[in-house]
């Protein structure tokens, strides 16, 4: 039987970007964007504040982009500070890679086994999906999901009763399977 687990986030990452006031390197998003218009032409920012300072940067979403080419839908939840729209656009590589800023998903998410009926079974087959690109190591995820320590999952791992189409080493943000062999 195919057991489904789920990564969730449970908040928004912090990013991690240099504070130009405080040299501090974790800014947290609240949802709150700032939009500037000079004649046609619209400027789009998602705010961030310094963890250590409380300094506000702005990661560029929109720079000098025609009025008319910019989606109705998009203005309006960057003027109502939408936080599904700050989630959305901080898992979008190219915003990402525009600002130069990296994501730390560290007690953002959160593993959606669906109950503890997994547990006693001889052979377990498990499905994971993510809601989002959120990159963790199977290992962890594993070892979260079945309540064993990271050693006892490598050492499942290296005795082939933990068998995967995917490498299970290093971090993973895409769905895959796993069948466990007790």
């Amino acid at each position: 039987m195919l057991t489904s687990w789920a990564v969730m986030p449970t908040c928004l990452p912090a990013v991690l970007r240099r504070c130009h006031a405080c040299a501090g390197e974790r800014f947290h998003a609240d949802g709150r964007f700032r939009v500037n218009a000079n004649h046609k032409l619209l400027d789009v920012w998602l705010l961030l504040l310094c963890d250590g300072c409380g300094d506000t940067a702005k990661l560029t979403v929109l720079e000098r982009t025609n009025v008319r080419s910019v989606p109705p839908e998009l203005l309006d939840r960057a003027h109502a500070n939408d936080p599904g729209l700050a989630a959305e656009l901080l898992c979008d590589p190219v915003v990402r890679r525009r600002n130069r800023v990296a994501l730390d998903w560290a007690g953002a998410w959160r593993l959606d086994t669906g109950g503890s009926d997994h547990l006693g079974q001889e052979t377990a087959d498990v499905e994971v999906r993510f809601a989002a690109r959120i990159p963790v190591r199977p290992v962890r995820l594993i070892a979260e999901g079945f309540g064993l320590t990271r050693g006892e999952v490598e050492r499942l791992i290296e005795e082939g009763k933990i068998v995967s189409t995917v490498r299970l080493s290093g971090r993973l943000s895409d769905d895959f399977t796993f069948t466990l062999k007790r």
